[in-house]
């Protein structure tokens, strides 16, 4: 524990930051479409349930390429991944941006997909090799509250963009964005073996703090897929975290046209409104899920219990999206709304945080790509069943209800299966 008095170089904090801004320009990407509704719409003459498939699209190809990403990254590495996903997403942007006609709309979406599948996995991974245990929730939480961020900041932004130039160029300036983070990532991550501005000390002062112990970490015999997916804290993860994924992509999709066609709020205000519950859940998430928890394991207290606490109680917060569907003014809709995100935000860090605490080094890359797998069939399904249920039922009741009930299948997954937060032997 010596090393940890002394003072430390902070070369992993400038990897987190890479992290978290990568995960800014991928969430500017995912929300244009959702700010975009009404222009797309009247541009080619579709339907909400045509827009839920639309919104959908991009994560299909994100859930797709989850399984065999992590077995990539495990094999390539998280620099090399990094640098083809990053620019196939810039890619996709521009295409989105002069996409003619809905088929070409949608086929940009679909490369999105790809190009942004490796993101969460690969941080995962980056991050169980750059921090130690008692830094992961925050340096997770970096990367995770940025994607929060990018709603508060981007729906707003990018709405008035919309207003003012119209649909396509919002497009092709996330491009741009999107092709400098390009450069920037291609610039700045090493893995930390092969990054020349990482000391000895600090080098020294991750290792001591890894999850695993040297011989695990040395290993060369990885896990196959088949055989994490046997093991329930895998699975509980995986569960846990596709029911997380669906409230959060009712709101991402959705939540400025819930605003502004349930609520007959303006679309500008609509725009604005959507960013306050957003901004709650970019803190919650760097303070609760990042900060806390590091600084109660730094002080003894029991890592285990710890995360799942939060975990578990964040996600529970989640279920105010239920308050939502009850209320009719904007103010109470924004608490409500305030309330399920600012939880399921603060539990987040922890979620992604524990693939490195659960699995050996050769086999995290595997596990993020199963927990997103579930996240992304999540994703797919929460825009499609909510477009069908605004359509029949002329309400979002029913849609925020469904969210309600798949949490509670979430939290049973956390309480039942995960177990305590550690490398099991022979795993």
């Amino acid at each position: 524990m010596e090393i940890i008095r002394k003072k430390i170089p902070a070369r992993r904090w400038r990897i987190a930051l890479l992290l978290g801004v990568g995960v800014l320009v991928n969430y500017f990407d995912r929300v244009n479409l959702s700010v975009s509704h009404g222009a797309l719409t009247t541009e080619f003459g579709f339907s909400d349930i045509v827009f839920g498939y639309l919104l959908s699209a991009y994560s299909l190809t994100y859930a797709i390429c989850q399984l065999p990403i992590g077995v990539i990254l495990d094999r390539l590495g998280v620099r090399r991944v990094g640098r083809m996903g990053a620019f196939l997403w810039s890619v996709a942007s521009f295409a989105a941006a002069a996409a003619p006609n809905l088929s070409l709309l949608f086929g940009a979406r679909f490369l999105l997909g790809v190009g942004e599948a490796p993101t969460f996995p690969a941080n995962a991974k980056a991050i169980g090799s750059w921090f130690p245990v008692h830094e992961r929730s925050l340096a997770t939480a970096i990367f995770d509250s940025a994607a929060k961020l990018a709603s508060a900041i981007g729906v707003p932004v990018i709405g008035i963009l919309l207003l003012h130039v119209g649909w396509r160029w919002s497009f092709a300036l996330t491009g741009l964005v999107s092709l400098a983070y390009f450069g920037y990532f291609w610039l700045v991550y090493r893995d930390p073996v092969d990054d020349p501005k990482l000391t000895a000390v600090e080098r020294d002062y991750i290792q001591q703090g890894s999850a695993a112990p040297a011989a695990i970490a040395c290993s060369v015999q990885p896990s196959s897929l088949l055989k994490l997916l046997e093991r329930p804290k895998v699975l509980g993860l995986a569960i846990g975290f596709g029911a997380y994924n669906y409230v959060f992509y009712l709101l991402l999709t959705w939540l400025p046209t819930y605003l502004a066609f349930a609520l007959k709020i303006d679309l500008l205000h609509s725009f604005l409104y959507t960013g306050v519950p957003w901004f709650i859940a970019a803190v919650a998430d760097i303070v609760v899920g990042g900060w806390l928890v590091d600084f109660l394991v730094a002080r003894g207290w029991n890592h285990t219990r710890v995360r799942k606490t939060i975990l578990i109680g964040g996600t529970a917060c989640g279920l105010g999206i239920l308050g939502a569907a009850h209320v009719h003014t904007a103010t109470g809709a924004l608490i409500w709304i305030s309330i399920s995100l600012g939880g399921l935000a603060a539990a987040a860090p922890v979620g992604w945080s524990l693939p490195s605490l659960i699995a050996r080094p050769v086999d995290v890359g595997k596990v993020g790509g199963i927990v997103n797998f579930s996240n992304q069939v999540s994703a797919i399904l929460a825009p499609i069943v909510t477009g069908y249920l605004v359509v029949h039922f002329h309400s979002y009741t029913w849609a925020f209800g469904v969210a309600g009930f798949y949490l509670c299948i979430g939290i049973a997954a956390y309480v039942f299966l995960l177990g305590k937060l550690e490398i099991e032997p022979g795993h």
